[in-house]
Protein backbone atom coordinates (compact mmCIF):
# COMPACT_ATOMS: atom_id res chain seq x y z
CA UNK A 1 0.00 0.00 0.00
CA UNK A 2 1.43 3.37 -0.98
CA UNK A 3 1.30 6.51 1.16
CA UNK A 4 -1.27 8.01 -1.19
CA UNK A 5 -3.62 5.06 -0.83
CA UNK A 6 -3.35 4.87 2.95
CA UNK A 7 -6.72 4.78 4.74
CA UNK A 8 -7.88 7.78 6.68
CA UNK A 9 -6.95 8.02 10.36
CA UNK A 10 -9.95 8.85 12.54
CA UNK A 11 -9.56 9.96 16.15
CA UNK A 12 -12.62 8.78 18.09
CA UNK A 13 -12.39 11.58 20.63
CA UNK A 14 -13.26 15.26 20.85
CA UNK A 15 -10.50 15.75 23.44
CA UNK A 16 -8.13 18.53 22.37
CA UNK A 17 -5.57 16.94 24.68
CA UNK A 18 -5.49 13.69 22.69
CA UNK A 19 -5.32 15.60 19.42
CA UNK A 20 -2.32 17.59 20.66
CA UNK A 21 -0.62 14.39 21.82
CA UNK A 22 -1.08 12.76 18.41
CA UNK A 23 0.37 15.82 16.72
CA UNK A 24 3.34 15.62 19.07
CA UNK A 25 4.43 12.41 17.32
CA UNK A 26 3.77 13.81 13.86
CA UNK A 27 0.24 12.56 13.24
CA UNK A 28 -2.74 14.72 12.40
CA UNK A 29 -5.93 12.66 12.03
CA UNK A 30 -7.96 13.00 8.86
CA UNK A 31 -11.12 13.18 10.94
CA UNK A 32 -12.29 13.62 14.52
CA UNK A 33 -15.51 11.85 15.50
CA UNK A 34 -16.69 11.72 19.10
CA UNK A 35 -18.28 8.39 19.98
CA UNK A 36 -20.77 10.03 22.37
CA UNK A 37 -21.33 6.99 24.59
CA UNK A 38 -22.56 6.59 28.14
CA UNK A 39 -19.28 6.29 30.07
CA UNK A 40 -20.82 5.32 33.39
CA UNK A 41 -19.30 2.24 35.03
CA UNK A 42 -21.48 -0.84 35.08
CA UNK A 43 -22.45 -2.28 38.47
CA UNK A 44 -19.38 -3.83 40.12
CA UNK A 45 -17.22 -3.06 37.08
CA UNK A 46 -13.53 -2.83 37.96
CA UNK A 47 -11.24 -0.06 36.65
CA UNK A 48 -9.25 -2.10 34.10
CA UNK A 49 -12.24 -3.76 32.38
CA UNK A 50 -14.06 -0.42 32.47
CA UNK A 51 -11.27 1.40 30.62
CA UNK A 52 -10.88 -1.43 28.11
CA UNK A 53 -14.61 -1.67 27.46
CA UNK A 54 -14.98 2.05 26.83
CA UNK A 55 -11.98 2.31 24.51
CA UNK A 56 -13.23 -0.63 22.45
CA UNK A 57 -16.83 0.62 22.44
CA UNK A 58 -15.74 4.05 21.24
CA UNK A 59 -13.65 2.54 18.45
CA UNK A 60 -16.45 0.20 17.39
CA UNK A 61 -19.07 2.96 17.37
CA UNK A 62 -16.97 5.24 15.19
CA UNK A 63 -15.63 2.48 12.91
CA UNK A 64 -19.21 1.41 12.18
CA UNK A 65 -19.94 4.88 10.77
CA UNK A 66 -17.06 4.80 8.27
CA UNK A 67 -18.10 3.76 4.76
CA UNK A 68 -14.60 4.00 3.32
CA UNK A 69 -11.18 2.64 4.28
CA UNK A 70 -10.28 4.07 7.67
CA UNK A 71 -8.36 3.29 10.83
CA UNK A 72 -10.05 4.39 14.05
CA UNK A 73 -8.09 5.25 17.18
CA UNK A 74 -9.93 5.45 20.50
CA UNK A 75 -8.81 5.74 24.11
CA UNK A 76 -10.24 5.96 27.58
CA UNK A 77 -8.53 7.06 30.77
CA UNK A 78 -9.64 5.94 34.22
CA UNK A 79 -8.36 7.22 37.56
CA UNK A 80 -8.76 4.62 40.29
CA UNK A 81 -8.12 4.34 44.00
CA UNK A 82 -8.01 0.61 44.61
CA UNK A 83 -11.17 -0.80 43.05
CA UNK A 84 -12.92 2.56 43.07
CA UNK A 85 -13.32 4.45 39.78
CA UNK A 86 -13.18 8.20 40.22
CA UNK A 87 -15.56 10.29 38.11
CA UNK A 88 -14.77 12.87 35.49
CA UNK A 89 -15.16 16.13 37.34
CA UNK A 90 -17.90 18.18 35.72
CA UNK A 91 -18.46 20.49 38.70
CA UNK A 92 -16.35 22.06 41.41
CA UNK A 93 -17.65 19.92 44.27
CA UNK A 94 -16.92 16.68 42.42
CA UNK A 95 -13.39 17.91 41.72
CA UNK A 96 -12.96 18.84 45.38
CA UNK A 97 -14.03 15.38 46.56
CA UNK A 98 -11.60 13.77 44.12
CA UNK A 99 -8.68 15.94 45.23
CA UNK A 100 -9.44 15.37 48.91
CA UNK A 101 -9.43 11.63 48.25
CA UNK A 102 -6.18 11.74 46.27
CA UNK A 103 -4.39 14.02 48.74
CA UNK A 104 -1.29 12.36 50.15
CA UNK A 105 -1.98 9.00 48.59
CA UNK A 106 -1.07 6.82 45.64
CA UNK A 107 -3.54 6.09 42.86
CA UNK A 108 -3.60 4.35 39.51
CA UNK A 109 -4.24 5.84 36.08
CA UNK A 110 -5.33 3.31 33.45
CA UNK A 111 -5.44 4.29 29.80
CA UNK A 112 -6.83 1.79 27.31
CA UNK A 113 -6.28 2.26 23.58
CA UNK A 114 -8.08 0.49 20.76
CA UNK A 115 -7.22 0.69 17.06
CA UNK A 116 -9.85 -0.73 14.70
CA UNK A 117 -10.05 -0.78 10.90
CA UNK A 118 -13.32 0.03 9.24
CA UNK A 119 -15.09 -2.79 7.41
CA UNK A 120 -13.92 -1.32 4.11
CA UNK A 121 -10.25 -1.75 5.01
CA UNK A 122 -9.61 -5.47 5.07
CA UNK A 123 -5.84 -5.16 5.46
CA UNK A 124 -6.04 -3.46 8.83
CA UNK A 125 -6.11 -5.38 12.09
CA UNK A 126 -7.61 -4.59 15.49
CA UNK A 127 -5.11 -3.91 18.27
CA UNK A 128 -5.73 -3.14 21.94
CA UNK A 129 -3.41 -2.02 24.74
CA UNK A 130 -3.79 -1.05 28.39
CA UNK A 131 -1.19 1.17 30.02
CA UNK A 132 -1.05 1.46 33.79
CA UNK A 133 0.65 4.34 35.58
CA UNK A 134 0.99 5.22 39.25
CA UNK A 135 0.65 8.77 40.55
CA UNK A 136 1.16 10.07 44.08
CA UNK A 137 0.03 13.49 45.27
CA UNK A 138 1.64 15.31 48.16
CA UNK A 139 -0.71 16.06 51.02
CA UNK A 140 -2.91 18.92 49.88
CA UNK A 141 -4.00 21.66 52.24
CA UNK A 142 -7.40 23.28 51.87
CA UNK A 143 -5.87 26.47 50.37
CA UNK A 144 -3.95 24.35 47.85
CA UNK A 145 -7.10 22.50 46.82
CA UNK A 146 -8.92 25.83 46.53
CA UNK A 147 -6.14 27.15 44.28
CA UNK A 148 -6.37 24.08 42.05
CA UNK A 149 -10.12 24.48 41.79
CA UNK A 150 -9.84 28.20 41.04
CA UNK A 151 -7.37 27.44 38.24
CA UNK A 152 -10.13 25.48 36.48
CA UNK A 153 -8.15 22.93 34.45
CA UNK A 154 -9.87 20.09 36.35
CA UNK A 155 -13.05 20.46 34.29
CA UNK A 156 -13.93 17.23 32.49
CA UNK A 157 -10.82 15.47 33.80
CA UNK A 158 -10.91 12.01 35.33
CA UNK A 159 -10.05 12.29 39.02
CA UNK A 160 -10.45 16.08 39.00
CA UNK A 161 -6.96 17.06 37.85
CA UNK A 162 -4.81 17.56 34.76
CA UNK A 163 -1.26 16.26 35.12
CA UNK A 164 -0.10 18.80 32.53
CA UNK A 165 -1.73 21.63 34.47
CA UNK A 166 -1.35 23.24 37.88
CA UNK A 167 -1.65 19.86 39.63
CA UNK A 168 1.90 19.07 38.46
CA UNK A 169 3.15 21.26 41.32
CA UNK A 170 1.76 18.71 43.81
CA UNK A 171 2.59 15.39 42.12
CA UNK A 172 5.59 13.96 43.94
CA UNK A 173 5.77 10.71 42.00
CA UNK A 174 4.68 9.46 38.59
CA UNK A 175 5.63 5.97 37.50
CA UNK A 176 4.68 4.77 34.04
CA UNK A 177 3.67 6.89 31.05
CA UNK A 178 3.24 10.64 31.48
CA UNK A 179 1.40 10.90 28.16
CA UNK A 180 -0.94 8.07 29.20
CA UNK A 181 -1.88 10.01 32.33
CA UNK A 182 -2.65 12.93 30.00
CA UNK A 183 -4.91 10.68 27.94
CA UNK A 184 -2.91 8.86 25.26
CA UNK A 185 0.22 6.70 25.74
CA UNK A 186 2.39 7.86 22.86
CA UNK A 187 4.95 5.06 22.77
CA UNK A 188 2.29 2.35 22.80
CA UNK A 189 0.09 4.21 20.32
CA UNK A 190 3.01 4.62 17.94
CA UNK A 191 3.74 0.89 18.18
CA UNK A 192 0.11 0.06 17.43
CA UNK A 193 0.11 2.26 14.34
CA UNK A 194 3.48 1.00 13.11
CA UNK A 195 2.00 -2.49 13.13
CA UNK A 196 -0.63 -1.48 10.57
CA UNK A 197 0.06 -1.59 6.82
CA UNK A 198 0.52 1.76 5.17
CA UNK A 199 3.59 3.29 6.80
CA UNK A 200 1.85 5.27 9.50
CA UNK A 201 5.07 6.00 11.41
CA UNK A 202 8.72 5.37 10.64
Amino acid sequence: MTEGSRPRLILASASPRRLDLLRQIGLTPDGIVAADLDESPRPNELPRPHAQRLALSKAEAVAARQSDAALVLAADTVVAVGRRILPKAEDRETARRCLELLSGRRHTVLTAVSVLPSAAWTKGRPVHRLVESVVTFSRLSTPQIDALLDHGDWQGKAGGYAVQGMAAAYIRYLGGSHSAVMGLPLFETAQMLRGQPGGWLA
